[in-house]
């Protein structure tokens, strides 16, 4: 329960994390590949759709992330009541913003999606896609819920059982819905959402199972406080507020990017997707370090051991970053071979690969920024956190609008807003988490 700074402590970690973050990867991976195979409309489509989607859950993965402070922090007090407190409470909020998120969906998405796209098939496709798609996010996040339970307690193994069992549904339900295999409707970019919709819910089945299988219920009172708690619920939105308008700052930037891309036409837009699905697969070490730097700065202030907590950032991030250049490498030599999973249409292929190489150059940049903005989040003062969000996308913004909505500009030079967001990210988090002002602060 109370963390060591070790390699050894960091990869017991970050190793159970990175399996469980890979699972979903590959499934979206896969998911892409079956919808490129469709054709170049669906899976544009699904760029947009996909993107608005995680806008939704970043309501959730802030909250999660924002627990999973608490319950590090508690695990190193060893205050094993406040995590059951903070657990059943966050049951409640789960609920609550997950059914926000779906009025909000069905009231202003069609709205949104069509003063926004300039395409009206691909804005009639992302609207469907999207009113089917939500409904799976009260299950996501409630299983979002357990993972930041075990990862702030250290059972971070258990991440990778309720992924497998997650995507092995999600895999065979995709192939089945999307193409009409195994006696099932052939419903194509549909079938997509409908599949992952089943496909977490059983996620949600098994994370739960987990918790009682192994009676963290008894030992941690997960379900002691399942009435309201008003300070429990304070101190719940005090660390997670700031940390879900930061992701849906972050996040719904990336929409407003795709949406810029749509605009430069159908292709572009279907080239990102492929970006992002590359990148988000390579990606994986990187966010598993990341939020195992989250963790362990968070359980080491809870022992009281301060002057560690810089330390252990930059151990991790000489992980990320040497997790990010073998990345990089392989993606540089074989990128034909990636692109081709996605599409036979070699013209695409050709016209991807400037943006492969920036890609890769980000990923160097973004493995060093995501571990010190996480032992940001560690320290508990995610206020901070919402400042550095908010500039690091207002510069990003800028630069969208002119190089990519005003100059029309290839797309290689569009994904080179990355290198904006990183760097202003990077030089915000470095100089806080370097002046200390994050020390002596308590949380509730």
């Amino acid at each position: 329960m109370q963390v060591d700074v070790s390699n050894k402590q960091i990869l017991k970690i970050a190793g159970p994390i990175c399996l469980a973050l890979i699972l979903p990867q590959i499934n979206h991976m896969t998911n892409a590949a079956f919808l490129g195979h469709l054709g170049e409309f669906p899976f544009a489509v699904n760029g947009i759709a996909g993107i608005y989607y995680l806008v939704m859950y970043m309501i959730a993965y802030g909250l999660n992330s924002g627990l999973q402070v608490l319950f590090a922090r508690r695990a190193g007090e060893l205050n094993y009541a406040g995590m059951g407190r903070y657990f059943s409470n966050g049951i409640l909020l789960a609920l609550l913003f997950s059914a926000i998120a779906i009025v909000i969906t069905y009231a202003l998405a069609p709205y949104f999606f069509a003063h926004s796209l300039h395409d009206p098939n691909i804005r009639d496709a992302a609207t469907s896609f999207t009113r089917i798609r939500i409904w799976g996010l009260p299950f996501l996040m409630l299983m979002g819920l357990c993972n930041a339970f075990y990862t702030g307690t250290g059972n971070t193994r258990l991440l990778a059982i309720t992924s497998l069992f997650q995507e092995a549904v999600n895999i065979g339900l995709d192939y089945g819905l999307i193409f009409g295999k195994m006696g099932l409707p052939a419903l194509g970019l549909n079938g997509a959402a409908y599949a992952s919709i089943i496909a977490e819910f059983v996620g949600f089945v098994v994370a739960f199972c987990l918790l009682l299988g192994f009676k963290f219920h008894i030992k941690f009172h997960l379900f002691t406080w399942l009435k309201p708690d008003w300070t429990s619920i304070r101190n719940i939105l005090t660390i997670s507020a700031p940390l879900i308008v930061q992701f849906l700052f972050s996040i719904g930037s990336w929409l407003i990017f795709f949406i810029f891309i749509e605009h430069l036409g159908q292709r572009p837009l279907a080239i990102s997707n492929m970006m992002r699905s590359i990148f988000g697969l390579f990606g994986i070490f990187t966010w598993a370090l990341a939020s195992t730097c989250n963790t362990m700065v968070s359980n080491l202030i809870g022992q009281g051991r301060e002057n560690e907590v810089v330390s252990v950032v930059k151990k991790i991030g000489g992980f990320a970053l040497l997790c990010a250049m073998v990345v990089s490498l392989l993606i540089n030599i074989f990128p034909y071979q990636l692109l081709h999973i996605y599409t036979a249409d070699t013209a695409m292929i050709t016209e991807a690969l400037p943006s492969i190489h920036v890609c890769t150059l980000v990923t160097l940049l973004s493995s060093i920024t995501a571990i010190v903005f996480n032992g940001v989040t560690g320290t508990g003062n995610t206020r901070i956190n919402l400042f550095i969000e908010f500039a690091a996308v207002t510069v990003y913004l800028i630069y969208c609008f002119v190089v990519i909505e005003r100059w029309q500009s290839p797309l290689h030079w569009a994904w080179g807003a990355e290198f904006v967001y990183w760097t202003t990210m990077f030089s915000l988090a470095l100089w806080y988490l370097r002046s200390g002002r994050w020390k002596g602060k308590t949380i509730a």
